[in-house]
């Protein structure tokens, strides 16, 4: 927390003064002889700046607006302006115009004046500072709360796939299936949780890939599916003949898309209507989401985008966490594009309208063009899970075995280094978070002892710099936790 005051006045005499006076009253200060060195020191940080009126005029305003203005959100830096002629002082009214927090200090100014007005600002610096560390406390605390969850969820999730192939009777196999679906929903919420913590640290990159509108507005559906069957919602999807190619991160334009179905079908009472509509206008794709349902007032209008905001209903409890709606937005944004919301009204649905750029028409040969040929399935594969959660790694070894792979299990890094190295797998699957030895440093003692070893990350932490540790460690590929076994069985089913 630095909160030292930085001086910038017009004379070497002012700067040794104004020193002498808050270092008396134990402030730390810092004496500027120049505009870039003003610069640089308010990058490395400071409680307040105190600054002569004369020393900012002109184009030496400009430096410190942009810093002012590319403040991260919790900042909102204080600034004393020493000024003769108060607020009637035309340099002063351009920096409280220019520079937003601005304190006026009217010379000439008594010590106890000075002194009081810089603690002042002090303590506004410190609680920024404050909400600042609560801020980057909560964002930890959500992605552990995330990596946690995820945990359990992966033993549960490959419980009920192995359930599905055993068989079982009609009304096992329902139950099966609700299990499964509220493991996906639950899934999708920690997916949310952990966007929202990896946003407000900019730690989200895009991945942007060529995909097509078809398959953006598929994959959402798939998605959504479930709780439109719920809530025996009907459906009606309207899409173009043609297909339209995006260059956009398929996975987040997918959740965006997936999080204003999901929030149509929750707000639309039993037996609603929802209808989707994909068109190409000029430059932009558009995914219109239209429903019947409760609709927002004017003011929910307003709000509705906001991080944990609620659309409440009179007489009905506010439900959700009132995040998919602000994470939607904010993909939307990332892409260059936008979301906007309408409302005739309480009682009188919504439309939500998601608007992307689009790239080119793709042509009707490319469309149906034949697929790859399948892989060949004969030839199974024995394979290594590693895991310290016991549930997990036994029942992804039972689905596997089902599945006609030959298997082995060890519960931590040490194990598995000492199991590869006495009878060597084809593919190991393998957690990052164990005791003895870490997921990391066991696929580098792997890759340093054999060749030829498919090494596997099976983990609940998801963010980019997760991927980039498990890639500099040795390994191929990096699945998070609860995995997709279908996509599983099919890394493992490729050469």
């Amino acid at each position: 927390m630095n909160l030292r005051i930085l001086i910038y006045v017009s004379t070497a005499q002012d700067g040794v003064l104004a020193t002498r006076v808050l270092g008396a009253a134990g402030i730390e200060t810092f004496v500027c002889t120049g505009i870039p060195q003003l610069v640089t020191e308010l990058g490395r940080g400071c409680g307040a700046l105190l600054v002569a009126e004369e020393v900012i005029q002109g184009a030496a305003l400009l430096p410190l607006r942009s810093f002012v203005q590319e403040q991260p959100g919790w900042s909102d830096l204080p600034v004393l302006v020493l000024t003769t002629r108060g607020s009637d002082s035309i340099d002063a009214q351009r920096a409280v115009e220019t520079l937003g927090n601005v304190s006026l200090l009217e010379r000439p100014v008594r010590t106890i004046g000075l002194i009081s007005a810089v603690h002042s600002a002090l303590r506004a610096r410190e609680r920024q500072y404050q909400v600042r560390l609560a801020d980057q406390r909560k964002d930890e605390f959500l992605a552990t709360l995330a990596h946690e969850l995820r945990n359990p969820l992966a033993p549960i999730r490959t419980s009920m796939s192995i359930i599905s192939r055993l068989q079982p009777l009609p009304e096992i196999a329902r139950l099966s299936a609700i299990v499964d679906r509220q493991v996906m929903h639950l899934t999708r919420l920690v997916d949310d949780l952990l966007d929202v913590a990896r946003i407000t640290t900019g730690k989200v990159v895009l991945q942007s890939q060529r995909t097509t509108l078809r398959s953006v507005l598929t994959h959402a559906l798939e998605i959504s599916s479930s709780a439109i069957q719920d809530r025996r919602h009907r459906l009606t999807v309207i899409q173009p003949d043609e297909e339209h190619a995006m260059d956009a991160d398929h996975a987040r334009v997918v959740q965006s898309l997936a999080n204003l179905l999901g929030n149509a079908a929750k707000f639309t009472p039993h037996g609603g209507e929802i209808v989707v509509t994909a068109t190409v206008d000029g430059p932009l794709a558009q995914f219109r989401v239209r429903d019947n349902g409760k609709g927002l007032a004017p003011k929910s209008l307003e709000t509705i985008f906001e991080l944990f905001a609620q659309a409440p209903t009179p007489g009905e409890p506010a439900s959700g966490l009132g995040i998919g709606l602000n994470l939607a937005r904010q993909f939307a944004q990332m892409h260059g594009g936008t979301i906007e919301a309408s409302s005739e009204g309480l009682g009188r649905g919504s439309t939500f309208v998601l608007s992307l750029p689009v790239v080119v028409v793709v042509s009707e040969a490319a469309r149906s063009a034949p697929a790859p040929a399948p892989a060949d399935h004969t030839e199974r594969r024995r394979v290594l899970v590693v895991d310290d959660n016991t549930d997990a790694a036994d029942t992804l070894q039972a689905f596997l075995d089902i599945e006609g792979f030959s298997t082995a299990v060890a519960y931590d890094g040490q194990a598995a280094v000492e199991a590869v190295s006495a009878d060597p797998p084809d593919v190991v699957l393998m957690d990052i978070g164990m005791p003895r030895m870490d997921g990391y440093e066991a696929a580098r003692r792997i890759r340093a002892a054999t060749q030829g070893i498919r090494l596997i990350a099976l983990t609940g932490w998801g963010q980019e710099l997760d991927r980039q540790k498990a890639e500099l460690a040795g390994f191929d590929r990096h699945f998070v936790k609860p995995v997709d076994l279908q996509k599983l069985l099919d890394c493992l089913e490729t050469p």
